[in-house]
């Protein structure tokens, strides 16, 4: 049983999960939207949340922590320069979902989540 565990499992192992959950923040980044499914949105959104938040002051130590996260430069850089000064006032809530409706093949249910 799964009592007060925190997280979705999104059926991987923790590894491929971990990497998936990379990907799909730094796509976001770079891309400040992606179509993907309403799981891994929900999954993904408090990784972007914390590495904007913590993106907002362009320190040494940020951008040492956001390396340890993301596997390339882009998605930082990005964030030290981009996104932080421009969510500079705003206390959170950096990302929108939007639902899209069903895909096609297995009735997963699809949505977009962008960058507000």
């Amino acid at each position: 049983m799964r009592h007060r565990k925190k997280g979705k499992i999104l059926g991987r192992v923790k590894a491929s999960r971990e990497a998936l959950l990379r990907n799909l923040a730094a796509n976001i980044i770079l891309y400040e939207k992606i179509t993907t499914t309403e799981a891994k949105a929900k999954a993904v959104k408090p990784f972007v949340e914390k590495a904007i938040t913590s993106g907002k002051v362009a320190s040494l130590t940020s951008r040492r922590k956001l390396m340890s996260f993301f596997y390339t430069e882009h998605p930082v850089k990005k964030i030290i320069e981009v996104l932080g000064p421009r969510y500079l006032k705003r206390p959170g809530g950096y990302t929108r979902i939007i639902k899209l409706g069903h895909r096609k093949n297995d009735g997963a249910d699809m949505v977009q989540i962008e960058l507000v």
